[in-house]
């Protein structure tokens, strides 16, 4: 007699197993809980609350496919049975051992050959429409969630493909009855509806941006200290936003100044959005990455045959940014030519094609950018003297990065989430090492350098681990002029002397004076050293057995901070 002929009663019931002397419950190899039905509609009712109708909708679908597919599990250790019919009808009598739902079989037709699959079920007594009718009111919409998701699971892992359960009538709306009907999923035609229930939807993304939009209204309603995506809070910046919001509401010209990678883009779009031409388009060219022969029918554009190539008529950028706004980046760059022009277009409000023998009127405002000085390049007689005045009527300076450094937490915050929605990835952050590395570093490249590093250093770490400074400079070498943190300066290393030699002096000598000590430790280095690299290593070895290998110790000791020690340490080991 097959396994599964035998009654429910000796073939289920005998895995139920109530373990009194260890308080457990036991299905099989499934250990499993009573529960209180209102205590669990008292849940349920929190999760609607807190997370909102459709949310609650699929935790409590998800909860029922993974319950499902410990079903299946089951189901296969049961029997050896290859009945697939008798394995799906033993799955929904576990329905009914643990007290879930009595479901009455309305149609069940299975072609495995044809991996073909219809199924009508009557649920009866359905708990989850229970906790609906007694305890939470009647919904309009069918509400036997994770009755569902079991049901799929089960039956999708029994028959090796994917089956969706849809409920098309539930007591817990109104119906008279719970029917629900599965299929094969390419046979729904909602069916990505359905498995969007089935993934998993994280809140805390959408929560940390909606705290960032609403920090930025905030601060635009309290004292508009905000700039677009211009991040900070220090002086410099707060002098920055105030600058670029009065040059927003007016028509001036703007000529930003600032080193590279200082978000002079950011600031000029910043400037666009909160003008009245916002609606309009922002046209941004970078004058350096266009050849100095094609520099002027980029921006004014070309008429049809004015020259080789030209088989059309073709608009430029500033036609592009008519009753908008053009920001010309690195505008030092741009030829003699495109300068007169570009005067004549600040000058006269009017534009020529290449190839062209009438002028057009165009209405832009128009936002310059360079790191170089202006005033230089004037002086030299790469830019007109002219053009200069018409560009710098309202500049606007934007700090480096390292003279802004109290920014550097806000951003850090700023390009984590960004990189951890955008590579899906989360990690614990910048470990406390990485944090005092980036606060000394000097950020030759600013904003746009600190934006890749975080970015690499994502990358580099796993989900759930911190960001470690080898994951932000993997390739840093202590010959770097710009991480002066990670080297001995003269003064570094004025000062190692001087805490070593008061530290001997105490232990030794107290009546000794300190700067024979130094003159004495200097002269004993060189005599029975033969490069700097074993010096190096001898104050090391020296202040770490002082410390007694504690490194933040030796660290103070030696005047430098822990990360500074233990980069000293990794390069002296590469060394050896």
């Amino acid at each position: 007699m097959d396994a599964l002929s035998v009654p429910l009663e000796t073939q289920l019931s005998q895995q139920i197993c109530f373990n009194e002397h260890d308080g457990q419950i036991w299905l099989g190899e499934q250990r499993m809980l009573l529960l209180q039905l209102a205590a669990l509609a008292e849940f349920r009712k929190e999760q609607i609350d807190t997370l909102g109708l459709e949310r609650a909708k699929g935790f409590f679908m998800r909860l029922g496919y993974s319950m499902g597919q410990k079903d299946a599990q089951l189901i296969r250790k049961l029997t050896d049975t290859n009945n697939l019919k008798e394995l799906i009808r033993t799955g929904f009598d576990l329905h009914s051992l643990k007290g879930l739902v009595r479901i009455k079989e309305q149609r069940l037709e299975l072609e495995c050959d044809h991996r073909s699959f219809y199924a009508e079920y009557v649920m009866q007594d359905s708990y989850e429409a229970e906790m609906f009718i007694n305890e939470l009111g009647q919904l309009k919409e069918p509400v036997c969630w994770s009755l569902l998701g079991q049901a799929s699971a089960f039956t999708s892992a029994l028959l090796g493909q994917e089956i969706l359960f849809k409920e098309i009538t539930c007591r817990g709306c109104g119906d008279s009855s719970c029917l629900i009907i599965g299929k094969p999923a390419d046979q729904w035609q909602d069916a990505d509806v359905m498995r969007g229930y089935f993934q998993k939807s994280p809140i805390i993304e959408e929560l940390y941006e909606l705290q960032s939009q609403i920090s930025v209204l905030r601060h635009k309603v309290e004292n508009k200290s905000t700039l677009g995506n211009f991040r900070g809070q220090s002086a410099g910046y707060q002098q920055v936003c105030k600058l670029a919001n009065r040059a927003a509401q007016a028509n001036v010209t703007v000529l930003l100044l600032g080193e590279t990678g200082v978000g002079k883009e950011l600031v000029a779009r910043a400037i666009h959005d909160s003008s009245p031409r916002k609606h309009q388009n922002f046209v941004a060219v970078n004058c350096a990455a266009i050849p100095p022969e094609l520099i002027e029918s980029e921006l004014f554009g070309v008429e049809k045959g004015a020259f080789t190539g030209a088989t059309q008529s073709r608009e430029g950028k500033f036609e592009r940014a008519h009753q908008g706004t053009i920001f010309l980046d690195e505008v030092v760059e741009l030829s003699s030519r495109a300068q007169a022009a570009l005067l004549r277009a600040l000058q006269e409000g009017e534009i020529e094609r290449v190839g062209d023998n009438h002028t057009r009127k165009i209405d832009t405002r128009i936002v310059a950018a360079t790191n170089e000085s202006l005033e230089q390049a004037v002086k030299k007689g790469k830019f007109r003297a002219d053009l200069y005045y018409r560009l710098n009527v309202y500049p606007i300076c934007i700090p480096a990065l390292r003279d802004r450094k109290e920014d550097l937490p806000l951003l850090i915050e700023h390009f984590l989430k960004k990189y951890h929605a955008y590579y899906n990835k989360h990690t614990a952050g910048l470990s406390d090492d990485a944090i005092d590395v980036i606060m000394n570093y000097t950020w030759p490249g600013n904003v746009r350098e600190l934006e890749n590093l975080i970015e690499r250093g994502l990358i580099l770490t796993d989900a759930g681990e911190k960001i470690t400074p080898q994951s932000l400079f993997p390739t840093l070498n202590s010959s770097s002029n710009a991480f002066t943190e990670l080297s001995f300066t003269e003064a570094q290393t004025n000062q190692c002397q001087s805490n070593l030699a008061n530290a001997n002096t105490n232990e030794n000598n107290p009546n000794e004076n300190s700067q024979t000590s130094n003159n004495h430790w200097i002269e004993t280095a060189i005599n029975t050293s033969d490069s700097l690299e074993q010096i190096e290593q001898q104050l090391l070895d020296y202040a770490l057995d002082k410390a007694s290998g504690n490194v933040s110790e030796a660290a103070r000791i030696l005047g430098i901070s822990r990360p500074t020690l233990a980069y000293r340490i990794r390069k002296i080991d590469e060394r050896s």
